[in-house]
């Protein structure tokens, strides 16, 4: 049941190729007059359904290319360490975490936006250069970036695992063993982060817990009195300033 709309969607988009094409070198008769339909301005190229066709397929991608090969991995995933470290539960909610991750993720990425739409998406659109060249030039760019945030050692896991044989340049690593790699590389920066994070909550637990256990309150949660200590703490330091800071300053 869930395939439906898939495929109701593929089924959708051959019937508009195929409509195209068929009206496509046609004429039609109206008020007395006879109107040609012929794509006479793209010949040797792909007509413009083909290229809408070749959108929808990328945007589908979209959601993939922004978990995976993005900034937005290490972003959410320090934000969710944050919240558990505070020991908030669901405060701030998840949807208001993701919608922070997504715009910093925006913002960290807007030069290498802006660097395909100018290089690679435009001059495709105007007809200058050829799909195979545009994304060439639009893949490069994220190449770039990801590698360098891609640690050595995960890239060699996964060109040895892909038994890649000549490495002579960077160039040389087939971009689907560049992704995972980079993947691994983000979650393990992450962590690391996370770690840091926690060490100042941690000690304020064991301090709270020390203390209850000493006048004899164990049936006490220390989690409802270290909570206070720890939002207050997290406030007079400017937590979120400080934190966010240092994730885009970790990109520069």
């Amino acid at each position: 049941m869930k395939k439906r709309p898939l495929i109701i969607l593929i089924v959708v988009l051959l019937l508009f190729l195929i409509s195209t094409q068929a009206f496509a070198n046609s004429e039609i008769s109206a008020f007395g007059k006879k109107i040609t339909i012929s794509d006479t301005e793209n010949k040797g190229g792909y007509v413009t359904s083909i290229k809408i066709m070749i959108l929808l397929t990328i945007l589908s991608f979209a959601p993939a290319i922004l978990l995976t090969m993005t900034c937005f991995t290490r972003i959410i995933i320090v934000l969710h360490f944050i919240r558990t470290a505070l020991g908030t539960q669901q405060t701030p909610p998840n949807r208001v975490l993701i919608g922070l991750a997504l715009f910093l993720t925006l913002f960290v990425m807007a030069p290498i936006a802006t660097d395909i739409n100018d290089n690679a998406l435009k001059p495709y659109m105007k007809d200058e250069i050829t799909q195979n060249e545009a994304l060439d030039k639009a893949i490069t760019p994220i190449r770039d970036y990801m590698l360098k945030y891609t640690r050595n050692k995960d890239l060699a896991l996964f060109v040895n695992i892909a038994d890649v044989k000549e490495v002579s340049n960077i160039d040389d690593v087939p971009t689907v063993a560049l992704i995972p790699a980079f993947i691994i590389s983000e979650i393990k920066t992450a962590f690391q982060i996370g770690f840091l994070i926690f060490i100042p909550f941690l000690v304020i637990d064991m301090v709270v817990a020390s203390t209850l256990m000493s006048m004899g309150m164990m049936m006490l949660p220390p989690v409802m009195i270290s909570l206070p200590f720890k939002l207050l703490l997290f406030v007079m330091v400017d937590g979120w300033n400080i934190l966010i800071k240092s994730l885009i300053l970790g990109f520069k």
